[in-house]
């Protein structure tokens, strides 16, 4: 699933080919991808409107049009924004005014589109972002304070913090020496410090990476991001700790499969 590295590259590659051009057109392929308004007003509304930036909120694609509308994209699981016409799976195209597309491939067709006006009442819900300079250790701090779910659940959870997901949860509590078990609330001030420092390291590792192509994830121009060759426990079963050569183990919590290292990552507090 693209996660916030994987939403921010898109972002930033996306964004010098399309800032400034006009929406000319939209051809969908599968019209479930659009949530909101219905399909003929997303289709008139959007037309002839100008991107005039492109942001991210989480895991959402933000995209401010020239009428003060908001284009929101969500890639779910299995979604990509290209530059060129991919081989298949293409659901929507939004084409611009200098003859270049934008093609939405998604597999599984879970991503989704929205048109709205206040972009709030689709990111209105999120938590705080965790590489800005508000998310510090004492925010996070507070947010776990009477938190009694599992940290591993606390951390993939959007409306706790916005855009981490399955696998850098793991990457951040592995380099944190925290196990995915241990509750919120049972984290001492110093995990806590290790945690947030955790979260940015790993985040800002993996967006200098250009994301991690674990599965169906592709760059605008169709190559694929590079962060996964340095993940540590994400997606490693059968493999052993890079640290202490302990076998990395696979459990379920809240029904995601995580990853930790059972001596590293120790159930008790440290």
């Amino acid at each position: 699933m693209p996660e916030l590295p994987e939403v921010e590259t898109i972002k930033n590659e996306l964004a010098p080919h399309i800032i400034g051009h006009t929406i000319s057109g939209v051809t969908l392929f599968w019209e479930g991808i659009v949530k909101k308004p219905s399909l003929e007003e997303f289709c008139s509304r959007i037309m002839g409107q100008k991107i005039t930036g492109i942001g991210r909120r989480g895991k959402y694609l933000i995209f401010s049009l020239s009428g003060g509308e908001t284009l929101i994209i969500h890639l779910k699981m299995t979604g990509s924004l290209l530059l060129k016409p991919p081989d298949r799976f293409i659901r929507a195209i939004i084409h611009l005014d200098d003859g270049s597309e934008i093609y939405l491939r998604d597999p599984r067709k879970f991503g989704v589109m929205w048109l709205v006006e206040d972009k709030n009442t689709i990111t209105g819900k999120l938590g705080p972002e965790p590489l800005r300079a508000g998310f510090t250790p004492k925010v996070l701090a507070r947010r776990l304070s009477k938190r009694t779910a599992p940290i591993k659940a606390l951390l993939f959870d959007q409306k706790f913090i916005a855009g981490i997901g399955n696998m850098y949860a793991d990457e951040a509590l592995f380099r944190a020496g925290i196990h995915p078990l241990r509750s919120g609330k049972s984290l001492s001030p110093k995990e806590i410090e290790r945690l947030h420092h955790a979260i940015q390291q790993v985040l800002e590792a993996a967006i200098n990476n250009k994301g991690a192509s674990v599965d169906t994830y592709f760059r605008p121009d169709g190559q694929k991001g590079t962060a996964h060759f340095e993940f540590k426990v994400a997606h490693g079963r059968g493999k052993d700790c890079p640290r202490c050569g302990t076998p990395i183990e696979r459990i379920a919590v809240r029904n995601r499969g995580s990853y930790f290292c059972p001596k590293c990552q120790s159930a008790e507090a440290r």
